[in-house]
């Protein structure tokens, strides 16, 4: 094979990985921005960084607040550890905030643009209001 042939191959599969990531990433954000409107809140804060986790906190019932959680994982170790709880918590919170059970929770957290689809392209999953009361109650993380 030359040189040629394998520059073009390369680039082929870079192309079309390419292709593949940024569908992904446009269905991602069509299916966050359902979400958002199922939620009633408007599909683009979805889209903007820090304050479409600020509306997913509310969505949640979380205090604002809280997205300081999110960077507790830059400590080593135990904060890895506790931003990882933190995340299949508030995941299962998320679910639980569309009827859903835990288990739709843990599905979140692994493959969140599956369940994130299937909240909001479903008929029949709908907003059900914030399963928090504005803070964390650690005897109800999960």
């Amino acid at each position: 094979m030359s040189d040629n042939n394998v520059i073009a191959l390369l680039f082929a599969i870079f192309s079309g990985v390419w292709v593949i990531c940024l569908a992904l990433v446009i269905f991602v954000i069509i299916a966050r921005w359902k979400l958002y409107k199922k939620a009633g809140k408007p599909g683009w804060a979805s889209i903007v960084p820090v304050y479409n986790t600020i509306v997913l906190f509310d969505i949640i019932g979380y205090k604002w607040y809280y997205i300081f959680f999110i960077f507790i994982g830059i400590i080593p170790i135990i904060g890895m550890v506790l931003s990882m709880i933190f995340a299949i918590s508030y995941n299962i919170k998320l679910a639980k905030s569309f009827g859903q059970q835990a288990a739709f929770g843990i599905g979140l957290w692994f493959l969140n643009p599956i369940f994130t689809a299937i909240i909001a392209f479903s008929n029949d999953i709908k907003y059900v209001g914030p399963s928090v009361n504005g803070d964390i109650d650690l005897n109800d993380l999960f």
